[in-house]
């Protein structure tokens, strides 16, 4: 036990003796005492390092900080490997591609194939189980790597109790408790989906009343899925279940499809292919309320307000909310270390991702911002290489997130897919102006003879510079596709590179020849 942990323990000794009369005096006295004689003769480690979640920052970031020879301790509260890997995309796209081969079979008679009758059967459990499968195999990586690296794991759940101290008590029902302290701490802890406050919603089957997460766990398809929430996770899912069989309705409650910021085009193009696949979109609802029916395969009435259509009664077998996600920090204890946040409850953090308290740094989505993996494991590369910078005491650039801001790349795994690099429409500077060049997907050839023409390609040029300001692609290898053009926003290159350079035949990069004989505008953002 540290020094000022055992002068405490002594102080806190020496005033529980005193006597019992006294403690009507003060009421609350005895438990306090009591509580704290607990914390001081409670199992105490101290390490150089501390990361707390073990998401795309912190599982290499609890590696690295091994390998430069700090002792490194690292608390995970759920899973190893954090919520890509267990609740985000490694499971979800994984659920995606067995959707995109139920669509295929149903339009194989398209392509000249017919197998049987053509009846396309989903057998749900086989889907999870497979989702369930590559999930094991990718947190079984994870788990391998830091065992490799000698890092001390905690489950439990991580509780500050001062500046560089935590609490964790231990998830394995036990109820164990141990302060852990460190010289730096990392904090990675993610978010998690969001549950908004729905007249009713407590008042129907909860097993019916889905995120992100629990949707994912379902052994049969709905009867009839609602979405509540047009944003991408809601959209995914929703074209999802869809293919694997169910009605499915998505109630918005803005004008159009994603937030204010999305180009109209794009985001009125993508709503036209869910329409078409089936998926019912709701626009401007407003006033959902929620009942539970005597119906057994629809049991859950939501009334609803539309700007178009008035008021609607709509009867679902499950409710999908998809309305957002909050940060993970309602239970870190963030005010016992003076770690400010946001009013959103993420953590406030500087440009080298340190919070206000000096070594204490926060990584991935709790942090605010772009909640991509990506940009997450970007957060583990700065830390990591602002730390080599400072041990090794060499000249060199610090790194900092304002360095990356322009070319952070997000694909919405719908089909076609929906990637976009560089500002959106709305986020651009007022006043200036730019040149946009698009066209439809039937215009690549790799499209037509794969019959995948939906969607669309849109390019943002500088007038000033000739140089890429922003790139959208809703195309069926979109992502892919916009990694291309990434390269040349990040080299710099003046968008009359890509239109001159020999693109094979037939691919999907080729279409960035043709995009630039599309429809052309000047535009000035107002």
């Amino acid at each position: 036990m540290r020094p000022s942990l055992v002068l405490t323990s002594k102080l806190v000794n020496c005033v529980s003796k005193a006597r019992r009369p006294h403690y009507h005096y003060f009421p609350n006295l005895h438990s306090a005492l009591s509580n704290l004689r607990t914390l001081f003769t409670m199992p105490t480690q101290h390490f150089d390092a501390l990361v707390l979640g073990s998401g795309q920052s912190g599982t290499p970031l609890a590696s690295h900080l091994k390998s430069l020879g700090q002792s490194t301790c690292l608390v995970e509260r759920a899973h190893i490997a954090g919520c890509c890997v267990n609740e985000g995309c490694t499971p979800t796209k994984t659920m995606v591609a067995s959707g995109r081969v139920a669509y295929l079979a149903r339009r194989a008679g398209e392509y000249g194939i017919h197998s049987g009758n053509g009846e396309v059967r989903v057998d749900m459990k086989r889907v999870r189980e497979r989702k369930r499968d590559i999930v094991t195999s990718f947190r079984g990586g994870s788990e391998k790597r830091l065992e490799g690296a000698g890092v001390r794991v905690i489950m439990g759940e991580a509780r500050f109790t001062s500046e560089k101290e935590v609490l964790v008590t231990s998830n394995s029902g036990d109820g164990k408790e141990q302060i852990v302290s460190a010289d730096s701490i990392y904090i990675n802890v993610g978010c998690r989906p969001s549950r908004p406050q729905l007249p009713g919603l407590e008042d129907v089957e909860q097993e019916r009343v889905l995120d992100s997460t629990s949707i994912q766990e379902l052994g049969d398809v709905p009867e009839h899925l609602v979405v509540i929430g047009g944003g991408f996770i809601g959209l995914e899912f929703g074209q999802l279940f869809r293919r694997l069989g169910a009605k499915v309705t998505v109630v918005h409650r803005g004008p159009r499809l994603g937030g204010r910021e999305e180009d109209p085009e794009l985001v009125d193009c993508l709503a036209d292919i869910l329409r078409e696949d089936g998926v019912e979109i709701l626009f401007n609802v407003s006033g959902t309320k929620l009942e539970k029916t005597s119906d057994e395969k629809l049991p859950i009435r939501i009334a609803v307000e539309t700007g178009t259509k008035g008021a609607l009664d709509i009867h679902a077998s499950h409710i999908l909310l998809a309305t957002g996600r909050v940060p993970n920090t309602d239970t870190l204890g963030l005010d016992k270390a003076g770690i400010k946040t946001t009013p959103s409850g993420h953590i406030v953090a500087s440009p080298t991702l340190e919070t206000n308290v000096p070594g204490v740094f926060v990584l991935g989505d709790v942090k605010g911002g772009p909640a991509f993996t990506h940009v997450s494991y970007d957060d583990f590369r700065i830390v990591r290489d602002n730390l080599t910078l400072n041990s090794s005491k060499t000249e060199g650039a610090v790194k900092t997130t304002e360095q990356r801001a322009p070319f952070i790349p997000s694909v919405v795994y719908t089909d076609p897919q929906f990637a976009h690099i560089g500002p959106k429409l709305g986020a651009l500077p007022k006043g200036k102006k730019y040149i946009t060049y698009s066209m439809p997907g039937s215009w690549i050839a790799r499209g037509l003879e794969t019959d995948e023409t939906r969607g669309m390609l849109k390019v943002v040029i500088d007038s000033d510079t000739d140089k890429i300001v922003s790139f959208s692609a809703i195309s069926v290898e979109g992502g892919e596709l916009m990694a291309v053009v990434q390269m040349a926003m990040v080299g710099g290159l003046k968008w009359q590179v890509l239109r001159d350079a020999v693109w094979a035949h037939p691919s999907w990069s080729e279409s960035l020849n043709n995009l630039w004989g599309g429809e052309r505008k000047e535009i000035t953002v107002s």
